[in-house]
């Protein structure tokens, strides 16, 4: 479980990367532990459905178990990102709701639409930003991004400012 973290220790000591995103598929298999052992944050997206606050639940246990068992004791939740939100759907702003309240710091405000271009994209081989710049979408990821950065102090954002 160690060894990605090893492979990545040479980076970090670089000073030449601010951030190493390690994107996972979403299931809690090898591929996850591995970069949860690794990782000394946790950005956690979750689809405004019942499946993703139960899918959300067992992330929470399985970091857990990695900070007991020595494998990474310092991994940080640092946030959670709702995607694929439709705000007409009475489930996803329930979802919205629940997930706010009960980890109401880690939440980040911006809400992932839930688009046809969204999903698009990938099928042309491209980034949302690159597929539909102008669109939904690209906004609400350049969103996250601010707030993201905005989280660290390294811009300032009118997104998240209140």
């Amino acid at each position: 479980m160690a060894r990605l973290r090893e492979v990545l220790s040479p980076l970090r000591d670089s000073g030449h990367f601010d951030y190493a995103i390690l994107d996972t598929p979403p299931s809690l298999g090898v591929l996850m532990t591995g970069a949860l052992a690794a990782a000394d944050e946790l950005l956690v997206p979750i689809q405004c459905e019942y499946f993703g606050l139960e899918g959300l639940s067992k992330i929470v246990n399985v970091v857990q178990q990695i900070r007991d068992c020595g494998a990474n004791p310092n991994l940080l939740l640092e946030g959670i990102v709702m995607t694929m939100y439709d705000s007409r759907a009475n489930l996803a702003n329930q979802v919205v709701n629940d997930v706010r309240n009960y980890f109401a710091e880690t939440c980040y405000q911006t809400l992932i639409p839930r688009t046809v271009r969204l999903g698009e994209a990938p099928s042309f081989g491209k980034s949302i930003i690159e597929y539909e710049p102008s669109g939904r979408g690209a906004q609400a990821y350049r969103a996250l991004a601010d707030e993201f950065l905005a989280r660290r102090a390294l811009v300032p954002s009118p997104a998240v400012a209140a």
